[in-house]
């Protein structure tokens, strides 16, 4: 979640290896423990900051254990690519045991195609992977621009890790496997339709990418035979819990035939998804249907059985004109995502000019799976679980339209934070409380860099929250008291982007506690950090060149997660919550935070 409107991010030809990104510095130890008291205040009682103060205070005095570690947490900085890139990776993804589907893979919903059947599907599927083997082709000759923001280069590092790469699972902990190379990496994308899953290669002989007409009639060889059988759904194995997915990936791969088709499925380049049509419903909620569809298939009986979740890169066509793609989140983070996505996107508006070689091309292979009693059974676990998970999702989406960033920006006020100002207000008129929130900041100026939080709410949030709905405040306190929170906002935005962010840093501290061997740090212990990570907002930005809406689940089982693409005269909204918790709701959230929205509208446009 960039703060595009503050820092747009723009592209120079320059080839990748030539950018110089700074290395990521370790933040002031006081400085971070001061902000992290600071951001304690408005979801704290006095007398429990007061407690928490003084653990903070011990643990930074001179000489004490937040000196030491934050000592040895420069030296690894000095002898290392980035010293929290890796350990954030393992600790927050990796060793995540919780399900890739709703619980981690983000989704990104985009604009309908202008077709309603197969052919159409097949026609612009085939567009689809030229134009990302088009950018793949940029990203291996090093021809993609680097990217730059506020004049600085963005590490460029994670382009190639995106293709030709799949997280594989462990009993304890994950790992990501990388198999692309840009002259002998691997030559073929996995096509998956009705739960069968195809290798399809997409490069002639001498190297050159098949043209669309060759991937067009490929897929319609695919097409042929992959009728709907009584199939078993692989792909939903790799949904469960990642302990049990792990058990029963090895047992899967215990079988030669079986090994085979799950390594070709790991080392192609991505996955295509031809998704059949689904149920037919209102417009009003068509949205928040497809966001659902591109997440997590739409349950077992739907298109859940197209998906392999580990896989970086998943592409979903529908039938029906949907379209969108899912990411594993261990290789992938939004903004090089929305750069390829963005490159698609003009390349589909292009013609096929390309003559077809008249080449015979090889059938594509179809991969076979041999299912015994044992792989029938963590099927039908996996489909149970995955169902439950699925029904438990409430997904809302809508385009808000009275007004987008354009009308923000008058105001001469940043979007996002105007934006998260927003949620907040909503959240407390829903629940009669603010809570701990965290937005996402990229740290690609940085080498190896990947993101930290920008937390919510600020004490300014909190009072102008406070008096928004009190009838003795004065409007024009009010305007004060918003420009106040969006400013203060911006402010934590700026401090996250160059990399003086807080999370990253005490979680760092953290875990060089523990690879010290030492035991855990008190303040780590202590309940005030435990509510201050305990995200019931989580949220992001996906700045976007189209109406493309993203989509998760809440990081938290009595939370949200709200997503949101600003435009120049709307806003897409994306809001998840579960249903087995009696206090959320998605529904209730996203009418209020329309209602919100439009009462902050009129706090500068009161009507007559």
């Amino acid at each position: 979640a960039i703060e595009n409107t503050v820092f747009p991010i723009n592209h120079k030809n320059k080839p990748a290896h030539s950018s110089s990104v700074r290395p990521q510095p370790v933040p002031p130890l006081l400085q971070t423990l001061q902000r992290y008291l600071t951001a304690l205040e408005p979801l704290l009682p006095p007398e429990e900051l007061e407690h928490t103060r003084g653990i903070v205070q011990k643990f930074g005095c001179p000489g004490g254990l937040g000196e030491n570690l934050q000592r040895e947490l420069i030296k690894r900085a000095e002898h290392s690519h980035n010293w929290i890139s890796d350990w954030w990776v393992q600790w927050a993804y990796l060793e995540c045991r919780q399900p890739l589907a709703v619980h981690s893979n983000p989704a990104i919903s985009l604009p309908k195609r202008d077709f309603t059947d197969w052919r159409g599907q097949l026609v612009f599927a085939s567009k689809l992977i030229a134009g990302l083997l088009d950018f793949k082709a940029q990203v291996d000759s090093g021809r993609l621009g680097v990217e730059y923001m506020r004049g600085q280069p963005l590490c460029m590092e994670l382009f190639p890790q995106l293709f030709s790469s799949c997280r594989i699972p462990g009993p304890k902990h994950d790992h990501v496997i990388h198999y692309g190379r840009p002259r002998r990496g691997p030559a073929h994308i996995t096509v998956v339709r009705n739960y069968q899953f195809f290798q399809l290669d997409v490069y002639n002989s001498d190297g050159t990418p098949l043209t669309e007409s060759q991937i067009h009639a490929q897929l319609l060889r695919i097409r042929s035979q992959s009728w709907k059988t009584d199939k078993q759904p692989m792909g939903i194995l790799t949904s469960e819990h990642r302990h049990t997915w792990g058990q029963a990936y090895t047992r899967l791969l215990r079988d030669k035939i079986n090994k085979e088709s799950v390594r070709l499925i790991e080392k192609s380049i991505f996955t295509l998804c031809l998704d059949s049509p689904v149920m037919r419903i209102s417009d009003e909620k068509y949205s928040s249907r497809m966001a659902a569809q591109i997440l997590h298939g739409g349950g077992t009986f739907s298109n859940s059985g197209n998906r392999w979740f580990d896989k970086t890169l998943q592409f979903v066509v529908g039938e029906d004109g949907s379209w969108g793609l899912l990411y594993e989140h261990a290789t992938a983070e939004g903004p090089p995502i929305a750069t390829l996505l963005d490159h698609v996107l003009d390349y589909c508006k292009k013609p096929d000019r390309m003559r077809a070689p008249l080449i015979p091309l090889p059938m594509p292979k179809k991969l076979y799976f041999y299912i015994n009693s044992e792989i029938k059974w963590d099927l039908e676990m996996a489909k149970q679980n995955l169902d439950i998970l699925i029904n438990d999702l409430d997904i809302k989406c809508f385009n808000f339209q009275r007004f987008g960033k354009d009308l923000v920006k008058q105001l001469k006020l940043s979007p996002n934070s105007f934006i998260q100002v927003a949620i907040q207000l909503a959240y407390y008129r829903v629940h009669s409380e603010v809570c701990a929130a965290c937005d996402i900041a990229s740290l690609r100026m940085f080498r190896g860099g990947r993101t930290d939080y920008i937390r919510s709410p600020t004490n300014q949030m909190l009072s102008f929250i406070r008096a928004f709905d009190d009838d003795a405040v004065s409007r024009e306190a009010k305007v004060q008291l918003l420009r106040e929170a969006v400013d203060a906002y911006s402010i934590l935005t700026e401090q996250s982007l160059m990399g003086q962010g807080i999370d990253r840093h005490l979680l760092g501290l953290k875990l060089q506690a523990i690879e010290e061997g030492l035991s855990v740090p008190r303040i780590f212990m202590d309940t005030a950090y435990g509510l201050a990570t305990h995200w019931k907002l989580r949220t992001g930005q996906v700045p976007a060149n189209t109406d493309s809406v993203m989509c998760f689940g809440p990081l938290v089982p009595d939370g949200y997660a709200v997503c949101y693409n600003p435009q120049q005269d709307h806003v897409h909204f994306s809001i998840t919550a579960f249903n087995c918790c009696e206090e959320t709701n998605a529904e209730k959230l996203a009418l209020t935070l329309e209602r919100s929205l439009h009462d902050l509208q009129e706090l500068f446009q009161p009507t007559v």
